[in-house]
């Protein structure tokens, strides 16, 4: 049996680790425009390069994947499980049904599944893992479609910007809150909603103050899948500081740090931390 795993690039890898041999992972791109440049958010893009140019940017937007992206992806054969970023902060899921209703309408017996992640990077992540290890079970297309369902019911996200530049220009965060924090060099902390949108949480001034928020989300939301993703946009040191607080808390945890990619890193913007568990 032979699977296909499809995500856009707001999950923040390139490769799965220790990929089942019947799987074929790969990710479609978000394409991320600053000042009429565009960035498309591949293996390629530096992103780097791309927060520079963010950091001096008067103007800019992000273009999801497009039905013919997703379409591309899923190929002819296999039974395909497509995961977007949460649908309330992008139409990178309603491009992915449209491209499978057009697969289906010339190939009504392929299994595709499309998993709103209701979150993003670290989201996805852990989605795309728990697939890996199902799909490495030997799990039929139907028994991964439960498993993964299950799985997927009480994921939470947590997330700490010291800028926000780009949400607010993008709408995710009210104009007048933007500013404020800016201007008094604070730190928001916020959840992803049960639906998936952003909702602020706390304000915390410094980053051991927001260490503390964080790892106090994780006891009073209860971390209890074992594994806790970070996400970081330049702010390895914070990741790391994180993760030790992590295991010291939680030592039979599996903690994974990785760097966002192009769309993470627009939206966390340059320090930006997000949290999956």
């Amino acid at each position: 049996m032979f699977f296909r795993i499809i995500a856009d690039s707001s999950c923040d890898i390139i490769k799965i680790e220790n990929q089942s041999d019947n799987i074929y992972f790969n990710t479609v791109p978000f394409v991320i425009t600053v000042d009429g440049t565009d960035y498309v958010d591949n293996e390629a893009l530096n992103v780097r390069d791309l927060v520079t140019a963010m950091a001096a940017s008067s103007k800019s937007h992000t273009s999801c994947p497009s039905p013919h992206d997703w379409m591309a992806e899923f190929g002819e054969e296999g039974d395909v499980f497509a995961v977007t970023i949460s649908s309330n902060l992008s139409g990178s899921y309603n491009s992915a049904c449209a491209a499978k209703q057009m697969v289906l309408e010339n190939n009504p017996d392929r299994n595709i599944e499309i998993l709103d992640s209701r979150g993003t990077g670290p989201s996805l992540n852990m989605i795309i893992d728990r697939l890996n290890a199902l799909i490495g079970q030997g799990l039929s297309f139907a028994e991964v479609k439960s498993e993964i369902h299950k799985y997927m019911e009480d994921h939470k996200l947590i997330f700490a910007l010291s800028s926000y530049h780009n949400l607010v220009n993008n709408g995710r965060m009210p104009k007048i809150a933007g500013i404020v924090l800016g201007h008094l060099g604070l730190w928001g902390v916020g959840i992803a909603s049960d639906e998936g949108t952003i909702k602020m949480k706390k304000i915390a001034k410094g980053g051991k103050r927001t260490l503390q928020v964080i790892m106090h989300d994780l006891k009073d939301r209860v971390a209890d899948k074992g594994v806790v993703v970070i996400s970081h946009c330049e702010n390895e040191l914070f990741a790391h500081n994180l993760k030790e607080a992590v295991i010291s808390q939680y030592p039979d945890y599996q903690v994974k740090i990785m760097p966002t990619r192009g769309l993470c890193s627009y939206y966390a913007e340059k320090g930006g931390i997000i949290v999956g568990f």
